[in-house]
């Protein structure tokens, strides 16, 4: 079933074009990634999707309807980019103001555990740090027990270990049954949570697929190995020594090893792989590929 949908949707601020003919399903039970550079278009494609704003052209459609509809709209959790908490209401209390718009929220406790706030309860949201203030405004959109999550940057601003916690959420949620739309500039956030990935750029998607199969369009491989001295390679798009490897990036890794072998390079710890999701999303982005056929 589609949750949420854009259908050759467009959005102008004056003479800019922020997106230009987006088509995106959101179908029960995923979880989906959406990527893309600053100025992409990826919170305005949020906002449209949520009922924040109208598209220019094109349509947009939440549980079947419009957006802005209250019922649609109840069914859904949200954070935004932005997020205004009261200063003077303690973390507990901000809570239960949200719960009580829900006929069946998630109970206080079990909710701040899940996000790691049960220390905060009594904290009020002004004294809280960046990090806690952007757990809690996360949390509450899971308060109301929704069949979809739309998260935009949930993770900015927190350290690792905040950051893993939240995954724990997210991925907890969609194991349940919850459907969760990602948008995130932690390349290697999209890669440890989403099943798949949207890459939007200058307003339009670029590529709409697998975690593996984003890797692929750029037919690009990884080659690691320890070596003292490298002579010049041919098919070598970029070369990156760390902690003692040398990493190369091409698109034949065979051929690449064969020249290793017949220039009489000495080597150990070989180590091919496919790219990495970032690796595929700057080419995706910087126009080295040409866009793919979303799905």
């Amino acid at each position: 079933m589609i949750l949420a949908r854009a259908d050759q949707v467009s959005r102008r601020y004056g003479d800019v074009l922020a997106l230009d003919g987006v088509d995106l399903t959101v179908r029960t039970g995923e979880l989906v990634g959406l990527l893309g550079p600053n100025g992409a278009g990826k919170s305005t494609l949020i906002n449209l999707l949520v009922g924040l704003r109208r598209p220019t052209g094109g349509r947009v459609e939440l549980f079947g309807g419009d957006p802005r509809a209250a019922a649609n709209r109840r069914q859904l959790g949200v954070t935004p980019q932005e997020t205004g908490l009261p200063g003077t209401l303690r973390v507990g209390e901000v809570v239960d103001f949200v719960s009580a718009h829900f006929p069946d929220p998630i109970p206080r406790d079990e909710l701040l555990d899940r996000f790691g706030l049960t220390d905060q309860i009594r904290r009020q949201t002004g004294g809280l740090s960046g990090g806690q203030r952007r757990r809690l405004a996360v949390a509450l959109a899971f308060v109301g027990r929704p069949r979809l999550v739309v998260l935009d940057e949930p993770t900015t601003g927190l350290d690792v270990e905040a950051r893993h916690t939240l995954w724990e959420a997210i991925r907890s949620f969609h194991a349940d049954g919850g459907t969760v739309l990602l948008s995130s500039h932690y390349l290697e956030e999209v890669e440890a949570l989403a099943q798949r990935v949207v890459v939007i750029g200058q307003g339009r998607v670029l590529a709409d697929d697998s975690v593996p199969a984003i890797r692929g369009i750029v037919g690009v491989r990884r080659v690691s190995l320890v070596a003292d001295d490298l002579p010049a390679l041919p098919g070598v798009v970029a070369t990156e020594q760390v902690d003692g490897r040398t990493h190369l990036l091409t698109a034949d890794a065979d051929q690449l090893v064969r020249e290793l072998v017949t220039a009489g390079v000495a080597f150990r710890d070989l180590e091919v792989r496919p790219t990495s999701l970032e690796e595929a999303f700057l080419a995706i982005t910087t126009g080295d590929r040409p866009a793919v056929p979303t799905v």
